[in-house]
């Protein structure tokens, strides 16, 4: 039995079941190093790629079908990555867009997380890219209007932590009438986690796709502890876009994320 759960929830573009295996093994042993036994904390990667991959495959296969396209690499890495932001909107088919799907999708994880915890436990989400506004949207939404019969766990009462990267949320407002964010923390933390509870936005000043967020509105001002710049990437990623994918190795992220993982177990033991 665990006292918390970690999701970690990745971003756009091609991603495998396997895309968080070894940023949790780096952050298990940062934790244990801490101090927090590593049976204090259940671990679960929030996979859900696959339900967007075969629609962008056949996208490409039916375009480039008999047509010679220039920067066909390229073309492929837009479907892949933007393709993703694109599927992940409110359509009028109830239960067969890839929001509902996806949104089913994240609550299947964090319904195996509480198994994983042994019941309704405070969890910190991690959230990567489109990550970040799929688990806002989410949240939201659960907070909203929340999914009869489900756990607390599954309604984001439990919810004692937000980590984003690399997010793209400030993107997502474009389209509403106000910028209102989630309320945060949940409101069935035990009242020492409850105090250490934090939403943490990172983001790197060269990668496009990551924004701060506290800027976003009072609410969002509110509930975000701290916009924090970082520098991640090696040389040849560091000072370019390519930094977007670079915060998963990165000592700049992995330490401070680790050190508030580790707060949060100890607060709720």
């Amino acid at each position: 039995m665990a006292d918390i759960g970690v999701l970690i929830v990745h971003g756009m573009g091609v991603q495998e079941a396997d895309f968080a295996d070894g940023f949790i093994r780096e952050m298990r042993k940062r934790v244990a190093k801490l101090g927090v036994a590593d049976d204090r904390i259940a671990w679960r990667a929030g996979w859900w790629a696959d339900l967007v991959r075969d629609r962008e495959d056949k996208l490409w296969r039916d375009l480039s079908r008999g047509h010679d396209l220039d920067y066909a690499k390229i073309r492929r890495f837009i479907i892949s990555h933007f393709g993703d932001a694109l599927a992940y909107q409110r359509v009028p088919t109830p239960g067969a867009d890839v929001y509902t799907l996806l949104h089913g999708r994240i609550r299947a994880h964090l319904a195996a997380l509480r198994t994983q915890m042994g019941g309704d436990r405070p969890i910190v989400v991690l959230a990567h890219s489109l990550g970040g506004t799929i688990v806002s949207n989410y949240t939201w939404d659960e907070q909203q209007h929340p999914t009869a019969g489900a756990s607390a766990v599954e309604q984001m009462r439990t919810l004692a932590g937000i980590v984003s990267f690399g997010s793209n949320i400030p993107l997502f407002t474009l389209g509403l009438p106000e910028v209102v964010a989630i309320g945060f923390p949940g409101d069935m933390l035990p009242p020492a986690v409850a105090a250490a509870a934090k939403w943490l936005n990172f983001y790197e000043p060269d990668d496009v796709l990551g924004f701060p967020l506290k800027p976003l509105s009072p609410s969002y001002d509110a509930v975000v502890h701290a916009d924090t710049e970082i520098n991640v990437g090696g040389l040849l990623a560091s000072w370019n876009p390519l930094s977007h994918d670079q915060y998963w190795t990165d000592n700049d992220f992995t330490a401070p994320v680790s050190k508030f993982i580790a707060q949060i177990a100890v607060a709720a033991g």
